[in-house]
């Protein structure tokens, strides 16, 4: 398989890309729906919203390269043909998509870089993006997790997706974004 996307397939890169951000993607939520089993100010909530942090950060690091490797490359033709209206959907939800892992992380650097607090990134401590204000902080921590409510539905929309052209269109959607034939 080429690490290039074709025509015919999705390269192998690009297939590992989609698959290790889906993980990562997973983790940044579990670990922002978990920390409150930890009671506030404790040790194990603080590295838990560290770890929050640094997977977010990952995602916003890795969606360039995934972009890259995406326009440098085709996209395979979906077999049998999608409907106009079903094509168009699809454009707009990995544009959506993609504006989630780009926006989502970014807004948390801004939001902590609001608050004054270190931005942790495996060990580096990242630049502050803005100066401080605590008004400031409030708000864009308020639209990071409106955001974050809304990619939880574009996720469920896009998995929705795949599998009804898996199992009810029988098309070679799912197929294209795995390993092998």
């Amino acid at each position: 398989m080429n690490w290039n996307s074709t025509k015919a397939r999705y390269g192998w890169l690009l297939i590992t890309l989609h698959w290790f951000m889906l993980l990562l993607i997973a983790a940044v939520y579990a670990t922002m729906e978990f920390k409150s089993i930890f009671p506030k100010g404790s040790p194990s909530r603080e590295a838990i919203m560290i770890w929050h942090y640094m997977l977010g950060l990952s995602v916003f690091f890795l969606v360039w390269l995934r972009l890259l490797v995406r326009l440098a490359g085709y996209d395979p033709v979906i077999v049998p043909a999608l409907p106009t209206w079903q094509a168009l959907s699809a454009k707009v939800m990995h544009r959506a998509l993609y504006v989630l892992m780009i926006g989502l992380p970014f807004l948390g650097w801004l939001t902590l870089s609001a608050k004054g607090t270190p931005v942790p990134f495996f060990g580096l401590e990242l630049p502050v993006l803005i100066g401080e204000s605590k008004g400031l902080a409030k708000w864009l921590k308020e639209v990071h997790e409106v955001t974050a409510t809304v990619g939880y539905f574009l996720i469920g929309i896009h998995a929705a997706a795949a599998l009804y052209h898996h199992y009810f269109r029988r098309d070679n959607t799912l197929r294209l974004m795995w390993y092998g034939r």
